[in-house]
């Protein structure tokens, strides 16, 4: 049975972990989601899979619509993670952003994106 949680031991909170992930970390972008990786490796260990999301405050002003945006990310995520972890490993620090300002239609097309996302690095994958 997969695990549909998102616990708080999963969430990217730490300053110093995200200002690490914006130095070392690799980006990747499909339709409006854009995603910064930095998988564990042997010179910056990482415990295990945190993530965290964002949408920006130039394209949306008032915070309902930028709660909604990051609440369908997460939700995306939440249910697609067996997908997000074959695509980018189990020990990762990952941060997802909303690159347009357009605002999502419905969940699925979060979802869709999010799965391309995650398809895109496939072959990549060694």
């Amino acid at each position: 049975m997969q695990d549909f949680r998102y616990p708080r031991a999963e969430k990217l909170k730490k300053n110093t972990e995200i200002t690490l992930l914006f130095e070392k970390g690799k980006w990747l972008t499909s339709g409006n989601l854009r995603i910064i990786t930095l998988k564990n490796k042997p010179t910056f260990p990482i415990e295990s899979t945190k993530f965290a999301v964002s949408v920006s405050k130039k394209y949306f002003k008032k915070a309902v619509h930028r709660n909604r945006i990051k609440r369908l990310m997460r939700e995306s995520y939440r249910l697609n993670k067996s997908i997000f972890q074959q695509a980018f490993g189990e020990k990762t620090l990952t941060m997802l952003f909303w690159i347009s300002p357009e605002m999502p239609k419905k969940f699925q097309d979060v979802e869709t994106q999010f799965i391309q996302l995650c398809q895109k690095t496939q072959p990549l994958k060694k």
